[in-house]
């Protein structure tokens, strides 16, 4: 079985996507897009590899213990650029009955325009895409997991249909974590202020 180059797994988030999800970042991006929130993703060597059985039966363990688990979201980084590896973990999601949301940098025209077969099974196991690069210039959080105006939503399929006239009432979140070791970390949609604020507190816990 194929591994993943991940940059983080959050088990249990509601910010990165409809309901309580499994998320995924991985590691890698050829996009690199000015302002990126997470540029230390980039990097394709990065990160670390895990085997997809390992992941799923992470999944598995999650859902037994979460029955309230909607699906698996693919974000990062960028996920098209292990589209092999994602559209075989994301079959194997579907077979569970968990739904698949995948955020890419390109555009869904260029996707569908373009000959890599491997893009096109990742599609094709999409329920709902969320395309297009982050520009900075066009910085808007109105919108629920989308931080400029250029960004789509692309309904793949009718799972998450009813959502489409509803998106301007689902607020942006943010969740925080403190671990163990002091260290704070965070993910959804936030300000540049707010994060600025993030990483000036956990400087301060860490000296």
């Amino acid at each position: 079985m194929p591994s993943l180059r991940i940059s983080r797994i959050e088990k249990r988030t509601r910010v990165e996507g409809p309901g309580l999800r499994y998320s995924i970042w991985v590691q890698g991006c050829p996009i690199r897009c000015e302002g990126c929130f997470n540029p230390h993703t980039w990097d394709s060597n990065g990160g670390y590899t895990k085997d997809i059985d390992e992941i799923l039966m992470e999944i598995k363990n999650t859902l037994e213990t979460a029955t309230e688990l909607e699906g698996v979201t693919f974000l990062g980084g960028e996920p098209f650029s292990q589209a092999k590896e994602l559209s075989i973990l994301a079959q194997k999601i579907k077979k569970m009955n968990l739904s698949v949301v995948t955020f890419t940098g390109y555009e869904y025209e260029m996707i569908l325009r373009s000959p890599n077969r491997e893009w096109h099974r990742l599609l094709k196991e999409t329920d709902l895409l969320i395309d297009g690069p982050y520009i900075q210039a066009q910085h808007d959080l109105s919108r629920p997991w989308i931080g400029s105006k250029n960004q789509n939503y692309r309904f793949l399929t009718d799972v998450y249909k009813h959502l489409e006239s509803s998106l301007p009432l689902i607020p942006n979140k943010l969740e925080i974590r403190l671990h163990p070791d002091g260290s704070i970390s965070a993910n959804g949609m936030a300000e540049s202020i707010d994060l600025h604020m993030l990483l000036e507190l956990d400087y301060v816990r860490k000296e």
